[in-house]
């Protein structure tokens, strides 16, 4: 059968306790288009050539293909191959959205990143954000107690980091925080599902708006870090290593 080397290289790796083989070659694939920065049009190796790139069969290879042509990243062209598709950073990141675990630790490494970017923002902002731009930003809380579900919560809760981060004044940030919307937005959701009290979310963004307001940057560092940590409490505790 076609695809049994990739389904006994899937089960092997099972078995490792690793990821499957098929997503293990995609994210090798992808290394090599950034790697080698490859344009929209630009050829992608054949699969043997892949196959000996990755380590993987060529069944495995044609798999995970298939796997990122789901994504919108490459099109197949009749006499040519795997071409890179337009659109190729919105794939990337729904594939790695798509693929990412939220366990504590993925969540506490992004909320760690994410610390370290919206309060490292807190001096620029707190010295050079208006009274205007900041009332903008309370507009933009308000939107979160009137979303109708867990996704659109979801959303206004990102849209006001987002605003956050554009206070900033700064675009290779913004354009950074657009690239990590699906996973950071993922995160959010499942915080949503969690625990849905969105007044608590609302009252939580209104106490840095007031420390804005207050141009206490102090106060700001302290209130952005509790915010990113709490929904830390909510994720289970992940089961001790054997070596703990």
């Amino acid at each position: 059968m076609e695809n049994a080397q990739a389904a006994r290289e899937n089960a092997a790796a099972r078995r490792a306790g690793g990821s499957s083989a098929v997503d293990a070659a995609a994210g090798r694939i992808l290394d090599l288009i950034r790697a080698r920065q490859l344009n929209v049009g630009d050829v992608l190796p054949t699969e043997r050539e892949l196959s000996e790139i990755t380590g993987a069969s060529r069944n495995t290879v044609r798999e995970a293909l298939r796997t990122i042509r789901t994504y919108g990243l490459i099109e197949p062209k009749p006499r040519v191959g795997a071409v890179l598709a337009d659109g190729q950073s919105i794939a990337i990141q729904n594939f790695f959205a798509a693929h990412m675990d939220v366990s504590r630790s993925s969540f506490a490494d992004i909320q760690g990143f994410r610390r370290i970017i919206e309060v490292g923002i807190g001096d620029h902002i707190v010295l050079n954000a208006t009274n205007e731009q900041i009332e903008a930003l309370d507009a933009v809380n308000a939107r979160i107690i009137e979303s109708r579900s867990i996704e659109e919560a979801a959303q206004n809760d990102f849209n006001f980091h987002m605003a956050l981060i554009g206070l900033a004044d700064n675009r290779m940030l913004t354009d950074m925080y657009s690239f990590l919307s699906p996973v950071i937005l993922r995160i959010m959701t499942i915080g949503k599902e969690m625990r849905p009290v969105l007044a608590d979310t609302r009252a939580a963004h209104g106490e840095i708006i007031a420390a804005l307001r207050a141009r206490d940057r102090l106060a700001y560092a302290y209130l952005v870090s509790r915010h990113l940590d709490f929904a830390l409490r909510f994720l289970p505790e992940e089961p001790a290593s054997d070596s703990d």
